[in-house]
């Protein structure tokens, strides 16, 4: 199983950019595609990005396409979401999870490590 860790969410005004990172330990990380989902107060837990085991195949949801983009670094078992032209919609407490096969899915059971989540606040 991987371990997993966010940082880098924060408190941003619309239209900025913040750079969510997750750090996993494990041996299996490079074996296996990665997600980012968001859940929002009063909100179910919903799929952001996801990225295929190698980097050569993503997906992401309608709401962030053309905005957020996701990619991982095997060698320094990292993955990352770049967001630019941030909404207040986008808030929310992002997480990073480990799928348990190798090519990308918006499905949640298709997760089965998760991080303990990063709070990313947008104000108006």
């Amino acid at each position: 199983q991987v371990q997993l860790v966010e940082s880098g969410g924060g408190l941003v005004q619309a239209g900025g950019s913040l750079r969510l990172s997750c750090a996993a330990s494990g041996r299996t990380f490079s074996s296996n595609a990665m997600g980012w989902f968001r859940q929002a107060p009063g909100k179910e837990r919903e799929f952001v990005a996801a990225i295929s085991w190698s980097g050569g195949s993503n997906r992401y949801a309608d709401s962030v396409k053309g905005r957020f983009t996701i990619s991982r670094d095997n060698a320094k078992k990292t993955m990352y979401l770049q967001m630019n032209s941030l909404k207040p919609e986008d808030t929310a407490v992002y997480y990073c999870a480990a799928a348990t096969g190798p090519y990308t899915t918006s499905n949640i059971a298709g997760f089965g490590s998760w991080g303990q989540g990063t709070q990313v606040t947008v104000s108006s």
